[in-house]
């Protein structure tokens, strides 16, 4: 989708939920939300940041099973016509040549997927949906493998939510082919992987000169030196949380607080909207995780709520579920081991003290072991919020989400 236009500046879907707020606190009439709402999605397409949508479409570049420009080429254009029209003969190719979707998507491939994806900073879920994918094709990964990556792998680019740039910004400067050749550079990626283009990487990115140094950072001068997302644990989160770090304002980068506790997506959203979290509160919702949702429901309301209050700047949010890509601000979600699961997120009290240190990588509760095993002595699962039909049956046996939430 491209991006609108609204009082001078350029617009999409999250400023619509986080204006939201802005109509609450009294900063944004509602004749003037009536106008945005009119004017920020103004064609088909994924929305026009680098939320979910697009954030996958790009993955399947550099899991190399899209075709170049698979991930940014506009919804209107003409081009993305052409390029469906290429899609299918090359699928007769790639029959004909006996190329399967397995000899693609192999873990070199993968592992250049993830690279791209902390490249571009790209939604939160991607770790969610290319860890189940990796499971799929055998070639399974962990948070630590995702910290790895993070860890050796520059951030060259910031889109909507983490800049006023937006999709059509990075097709105009090569989109997704041009962050490769970017990052092969430094050897960051294995060029001599198969594509759908019948093709090694390396041959598709022949010639391509790599970043333009306004859109996409070159290299030798990244927006910061680790991936755009970064993965926490500590005692709050044993097994892992992720959070969108190139969407954090420096100020949030380490921050201790009075946990809010919310035991659904609907009560966080009602207490934020109606002036009941201040500065230095951080918000926790637990029971939406894959067991606990079930199904890990999509939270942009909650966020941008804090967002449009104000708030962005000085409250985090944590939760077992997960957040659009849309999201911003210090918002940390696959909180694992899940509440549902008796995970420590179900142990924690109003008023305990969480801090979140994003620079060391760190997730805890300011409570001792032995506190918390008390509690859990007197922590009672809650009775499921589904129990027939399939969602019952899901909710049964889905894995954590730092397993990609995958069906056992």
């Amino acid at each position: 989708m491209l991006a609108g236009r609204w009082k001078g500046k350029d617009v999409d879907l999250d400023t619509v939920f986080s204006t939201v707020g802005a109509v609450r606190a009294g900063t944004v009439t509602e004749e003037e939300m009536c106008d945005l709402e009119n004017a920020a999605c103004p064609t088909c397409g994924s929305c026009a940041g680098l939320f979910t949508a697009n954030s996958m479409n790009c993955l399947t570049e550099a899991i190399g099973m899209g075709l170049p420009g698979n991930g940014t080429i506009p919804a209107v254009y003409s081009e993305r016509i052409r390029l469906a029209k290429h899609a299918g003969m090359q699928v007769m190719e790639l029959l004909k040549r006996g190329i399967t979707a397995r000899d693609i998507m192999t873990p070199a491939a993968i592992k250049n997927a993830m690279t791209l994806d902390m490249a571009f900073g790209g939604s939160s879920n991607t770790v969610l949906h290319l860890t189940a994918i990796a499971h799929e094709a055998g070639a399974d990964i962990t948070l630590d493998d995702w910290a790895e990556v993070s860890a050796r792998t520059p951030n060259l680019v910031r889109v909507s939510p983490a800049s006023d740039f937006h999709m059509e910004d990075l097709y105009f400067v090569g989109g997704i082919q041009a962050i490769l050749a970017e990052l092969a550079k430094r050897d960051l990626v294995d060029e001599s992987v198969m594509t759908v283009t019948g093709d090694k990487l390396h041959h598709n990115l022949k010639g391509n000169p790599g970043a333009d140094g306004r859109i996409i950072h070159s290299i030798d001068e990244p927006y910061y030196a680790e991936g755009g997302l970064r993965v926490l644990k500590g005692n709050l989160a044993p097994r892992g949380a992720i959070v969108k770090q190139s969407a954090v304002a420096a100020e949030m980068r380490q921050h201790s607080g009075p946990a809010r506790i919310f035991d659904s997506e609907e009560a966080a959203s009602d207490a934020i909207l109606g002036g009941k979290i201040v500065a230095g509160d951080v918000v926790v919702i637990r029971y939406e995780g894959p067991k606990g949702g079930p199904g890990m429901r999509e939270m942009l309301a909650p966020t941008s709520a804090v967002k449009g209050m104000g708030l962005a700047g000085s409250v985090a949010l944590i939760t077992d579920g997960r957040f659009s890509g849309a999201t911003s601000g210090a918002s940390i979600g696959h909180v694992s081991p899940e509440a549902a699961e008796g995970g420590p997120m179900a142990l924690l009290e109003e008023g305990d003290i969480i801090e979140i240190d994003i620079d060391a990588g760190t997730l805890t509760v300011d409570v001792t072991d032995e506190r918390l095993a008390m509690r859990r002595r007197d922590w009672v699962a809650p009775a499921p919020k589904v129990t027939e039909g399939y969602l019952a049956r899901y909710a049964r046996f889905v894995s954590s989400a730092d397993e990609g939430a995958v069906l056992s």
